[in-house]
């Protein structure tokens, strides 16, 4: 989302006489097919599978491409597989992103199956995984199978599901997390973090430098751009991809001064807003959380994607904000020095991957990202 000065000045002042037209226009702005799925108020479904699993789409993903598809087998089981075509070749591809994802809409699921007395036996990979250099295919991710258990305890995370956010917003610095909320994040995620100002003014230039790599690099920077949904209706007809929204980004849209294209010219007003935008986000950080692995198979990506979005419901559950900023952590060439600067940072050892990096801190409340229907989703037999 482009700064709201930059946006004045862009628009030469179209977009505001737009906006200031009535308050009908800002009012009716918001995409709320597109934000129906985080509804806590439904009542929960008879199968027990369709409850899980409509908790289990508002799993936090790259770019928010939501790859899942779900094949509901017999009355109690369900075999999870990626839509190809939703993956993302250039910022992540040997797909290892897309499957931290599904570990975590897999723990989303299964949490959620907690609550109904119901435990979920997971076989990840059940016809074979593909390697970790090569990409996914049709193969299944996991085969799932709901079993009650009477004896099952309902995890305390499941409260949080859905108001967990990636604040991609900046912190308040005058707040500091407590040593002891940051002892029970690296304790649920097997995480760990830091709140020490030298390197966390390490890691601010670092991950601010990752950015500008990512953003200026063609291909990865047009990957992103041609995924953006710009406005209501844009998002509520694809409501998947990075979310350009509200009544300021609609009037410049409709007045021409803001489109995807500009977005793609480093030397455009529409790109320099942009990097405006996000250089304070990056800045106003206080803390990093990251995830290592011993190994990089799939399964320990499955792992890594069940331990974040733990970790990132046991800080929303704390009042603690979390924004995934990953992008050193891609694999295209251009990002390999970025990639060895932060490993280097942060100590990881060699025979490690370092599979999720984030912010942490403290920030305003956020609206939730928007998501297709679980039946958008679902395949049955």
């Amino acid at each position: 989302m482009l700064s709201r000065r930059h946006f004045i000045l862009g628009a030469g002042g179209a977009g505001l006489a737009l906006v200031g037209a009535g308050t009908a226009f800002v009012a009716t702005r918001t995409p709320s097919r597109a934000l129906a799925a985080w509804d806590t108020t439904l009542a929960p479904v008879a199968d027990v599978r369709l409850d899980a699993f409509r908790h289990a789409i508002l799993a936090p993903n790259p770019h928010n491409r939501q790859p899942w598809t779900i094949e509901l087998v017999g009355s109690d089981e369900a075999i999870l597989r990626c839509d190809l075509q939703r993956r993302l070749p250039h910022t992540d591809p040997f797909d290892r992103q897309i499957t931290i994802g599904f570990g975590c809409f897999i723990e989303l699921a299964r949490i959620a199956a907690s609550t109904r007395g119901v435990r979920l036996d997971i076989t990840p990979f059940p016809e074979g995984a593909p390697a970790e250099q090569d990409r996914l295919d049709a193969r299944p991710i996991a085969r799932l199978k709901f079993v009650t258990e009477i004896s099952m305890q309902p995890d305390p995370l499941f409260k949080v599901i859905t108001v967990r956010r990636s604040a991609k917003v900046p912190f308040d610095l005058t707040r500091h997390i407590a040593s002891d909320l940051l002892a029970t994040m690296r304790a649920t995620g097997s995480a760990e973090t830091t709140v020490e100002a030298s390197l966390v003014a390490k890691m601010r230039d670092l991950t601010w430098n990752a950015w500008m790599v990512e953003s200026t690099t063609p291909h990865t920077m047009r990957e992103s751009v041609e995924l953006m949904r710009i406005g209501k209706a844009q998002i509520e007809r694809n409501p998947d991809g990075i979310a350009l929204g509200g009544a300021m980004i609609e009037a410049l849209a409709l007045t021409g001064a803001f489109t995807p294209q500009a977005m793609l010219d480093p030397a455009s007003l529409s790109f320099k807003a942009g990097v405006d935008r996000y250089r304070p986000i990056i800045f106003s950080t206080g803390g990093y959380a990251w995830l290592t692995t011993a190994g990089n198979a799939r399964l320990d990506q499955l792992d890594a994607g069940r331990r974040f979005v733990r970790l990132n419901l046991e800080a929303s559950a704390s009042g603690i904000s979390i924004h995934p900023v990953s992008q050193a952590l891609q694999e295209y060439k251009e990002m390999a020095g970025m990639l060895t600067a932060v490993r280097s940072a942060l100590a990881v050892p060699p025979s490690h991957t370092l599979q999720m990096l984030a912010r942490i801190g403290y920030a305003a409340e956020q609206n939730p990202t928007p998501r297709w229907p679980l039946e958008q989703k679902l395949i049955r037999t």
